[in-house]
């Protein structure tokens, strides 16, 4: 019997440290004080807010837990019972207090329990110096707290690296998810900021398309004279056969040869090559002497034929 009761109670005080544990787990990552802009309740309204966030793999539910505003709740010589008049309780009932590993929270200050599990009565300033802390359920272990400043509109006061608080300004706040995330603004913002009645966009559309028009102007003149060009080369090969072009190659190369004997021999030899005649000549005594032309009798042979005419 007495094994048993030292098993259980190593048992419990076990449960009760790793659910000590799983508490410190939750930590308070981002703070909003004053919004005017940033996102909407339920009810479409505009509230400070704190964001949670569990740090661990694990699961763990945040319900019976306490968020405090008011630092008297730091007087040690409060009960336990009268620490947890002056605080807001995360409601049991609600679901979403459920957190699994890495996971956020939203709930909203200066508002009313009644409106819903994320709405806390929890009172702060947004042009005071605020104090945030969060609270085990046994209204006596504070998890985690925060000092925030004096913020401007829709700027958050969020945790970063090592436990490291910093300023996010109105653009780069994250609500709902990890704080180091950068928040990239999308190129239909960055035009509807730069550009917001649309001049830019019409005339960058109009001189993208009137540049094509231009290029396709220039292309087609082009081309034009390119086709007409190669229509009157062919017609000119209609008109002149290409037995006339050789000839007058050879008028060509004619007068050429005939410019070149003149620059050889001058102007007296009005262009007539000496070696062709000479070369003419030659031939002719050299058939002279081989014989080769006929020798002629200088008589001429009649040789009769029949007929059927008759003489009368």
């Amino acid at each position: 019997m007495k094994r048993l009761a030292i098993t259980l109670g190593v048992m419990l005080a076990v449960c009760i440290t790793m659910w000590g544990q799983g508490a410190k787990n939750i930590k308070i990552n981002e703070v909003l004080t004053k919004n005017t802009s940033s996102i909407l309740d339920e009810y479409g309204e505009h509230r400070p807010w704190i964001e949670l966030e569990n740090i661990s793999f694990s699961t763990y539910n945040v319900r019976g837990m306490y968020i405090a505003t008011d630092t008297a709740v730091l007087n040690p010589n409060l009960s336990a019972p009268e620490r947890i008049q002056m605080m807001s309780m995360l409601p049991n009932e609600e679901k979403r207090t459920l957190l699994n590993g890495r996971q956020h929270l939203i709930l909203y200050l200066n508002s009313n329990p009644t409106k819903g599990g994320t709405h806390l009565s929890a009172r702060i300033n947004p042009d005071e110096r605020v104090w945030v802390a969060l609270y085990d359920g046994n209204g006596i272990d504070m998890i985690d707290s925060v000092w925030v400043p004096v913020l401007a509109e829709n700027a958050s006061w969020a945790r970063g690296t090592n436990s490291n608080w910093d300023l996010k300004e109105a653009d780069s706040v994250t609500p709902g998810a990890e704080n180091l995330i950068v928040q990239t603004e999308s190129k239909v913002s960055r035009i509807k900021r730069e550009d917001p009645h649309g001049f830019g966009i019409t005339l960058l559309s109009m001189g993208i398309v009137f540049s094509c028009l231009a290029l396709l102007c220039i292309f087609f003149t082009i081309f034009g004279i390119y086709m007409r060009h190669k229509q009157d080369l062919k017609n000119a090969v209609e008109k002149q056969p290409l037995k006339s072009v050789a000839k007058v190659g050879e008028e060509v190369a004619d007068i050429g040869h005939k410019t070149n004997v003149i620059l050889k021999d001058g102007l007296s030899s009005k262009g007539i090559d000496k070696e062709i005649y000479m070369a003419v000549i030659a031939m002719a005594l050299k058939q002279y002497q081989d014989d080769v032309h006929d020798v002629e009798s200088g008589i001429i042979t009649i040789t009769p034929k029949s007929t059927k005419w008759t003489r009368v």
